[in-house]
């Protein structure tokens, strides 16, 4: 018997059953739709924290204390750790240690918030140079000015604010030459950022900028640097920066062998690496458990299945006694369950389509986010790969089973 007959019996047979070739499929419509979506989703993070991260630059270098981390304790023992520190700076700072260096700067987190005349806001304060976020990161005042190195070396109690910051804590009115509260220590804000919204990993309406040595001295009473941030001339000389920073550093701690490094230097693209290889593990595992869900919705496949073949056995005695032979009643049932589960497959990655497009247009409206939508063809061909093998492989008991039945016996059967 042609294969295309058989296609053919089985197509309208499924057809003519339509509410409950509809049911039998359900289960893998929903597993294959949660595989899109998965995988859109991890596409969409993906695209948003590479965005972010190339946002300062590939010609940008983030030297951060304490070894690599590679683990959960290797990131606490990286917040803990002091090693670098002004003499560090300083010895970067030196044209012949690191000749490809353009412009660099310290930057240190500090907890807490900030209060004005009783209001008080939770804002991400940074000990920074905000010039060198306005030169790197494409910023703009909306009014006043920056603070400059004078104010550095002085350890100014000046500030830089957010959008946010200012409409939270001052409303209408001018905020330029007002004093804020930080951890008890007053700070005139000298300049306000123009709305920006999230940049790399912070949202720029929300800072509050102040001198890091002014942050070290009366915020966090510190004489280390939660990292250095250090810029190239160009991206074609990053790596070979990166070398320098290393060796110089290696030189002042005198350390010998890399694996004792107390420190780690990551370039924007080794970041990017990172974040697209723990996204990529996560999206993988994830689909993972999702795909045992399609292992429910192949026994429900199976079980449809069995009860056609116990209903269809005259049918089977009827086309064996006009010489029909087993393979012919195997590749029949065979054929039907591949066919279900592949429709299945098929309308499974259009709705995940569909619902993970509608998911990225919510998340820009609601967060803000820059989150795009990108078709996943490799979740999508997963997908419909997947439902065929269920089909296979949950579809072969049955046709077995129908294929076994005596001709005799089955034209017997009421």
């Amino acid at each position: 018997m042609k294969f295309i007959h058989i296609y053919r019996t089985a197509f309208f047979t499924l057809r003519s059953r339509k509410s409950r070739s509809a049911l039998t499929i359900l289960g893998i419509v929903i597993g294959i739709t949660a595989i899109m979506m998965v995988t859109a989703a991890g596409r969409g993070a993906e695209n948003l924290i590479t965005g972010e991260l190339g946002g300062l630059g590939a010609e940008t270098v983030v030297i951060q204390p304490g070894k690599e981390p590679k683990g959960p304790s290797d990131f606490a023992q990286a917040l803990l750790s002091d090693s670098i520190k002004k003499r560090e700076l300083e010895a970067l700072s030196h044209k012949q240690n690191v000749p490809d260096a353009v412009e660099m700067s310290p930057e240190i987190f500090v907890s807490g918030g900030v209060s004005y005349q009783g209001e008080t806001y939770r804002a991400t304060v940074l000990g920074f140079s905000p010039q060198f976020m306005m030169r790197n990161l494409g910023l703009t005042l909306a009014s006043g000015l920056v603070f400059d190195d004078s104010d550095v070396v002085s350890k100014a109690p000046v500030a830089v604010i957010g959008d946010e910051v200012r409409r939270e804590l001052f409303g209408d009115e001018n905020s330029i030459g007002k004093y804020i509260t930080i951890k008890n220590k007053r700070f005139r804000v000298v300049g306000v950022y123009e709305k920006k919204g999230q940049v790399v990993f912070f949202n720029v309406d929300e800072l509050v900028v102040v001198p890091y040595t002014t942050a070290q001295t009366y915020l966090t009473g510190t004489d280390h640097y939660s990292q250095i941030v250090v810029r190239a001339s160009s991206a074609e000389v990053v790596e070979r920066m990166a070398f320098d920073i290393k060796r110089t550093l290696r030189d002042l701690h005198n350390i010998n062998n890399p694996t004792d490094d107390d420190f780690h230097v990551e370039t924007q693209q080794g970041l990017v690496d990172q974040v697209s290889t723990i996204i990529g593990a996560f999206t993988l595992f994830l689909t993972f458990v999702v795909t045992i869900s399609l292992v429910v919705g192949g026994v429900g496949v199976m079980n449809i299945m069995l009860v056609s073949v116990t209903e269809r056995t005259r049918e089977i005695g009827l086309r064996k006694a006009l010489g029909a032979t087993n393979r012919d009643i195997m590749l029949q049932f065979l054929t039907e369950a591949v066919l279900l589960t592949g429709v299945g497959g098929l309308i499974g990655v259009l709705i995940g389509s569909v619902l993970s497009y509608v998911a990225s247009i919510a998340i820009r409206s609601f967060s803000g986010l820059e989150w795009s939508f990108i078709f996943p063809f490799t979740g999508a061909l997963m997908g419909i790969f997947v439902s065929v093998l269920v089909g296979l492989i949950f579809g072969l008991y049955p046709a077995h089973q129908a294929s076994k039945k005596s001709p005799i016996e089955a034209l017997r059967y009421e």
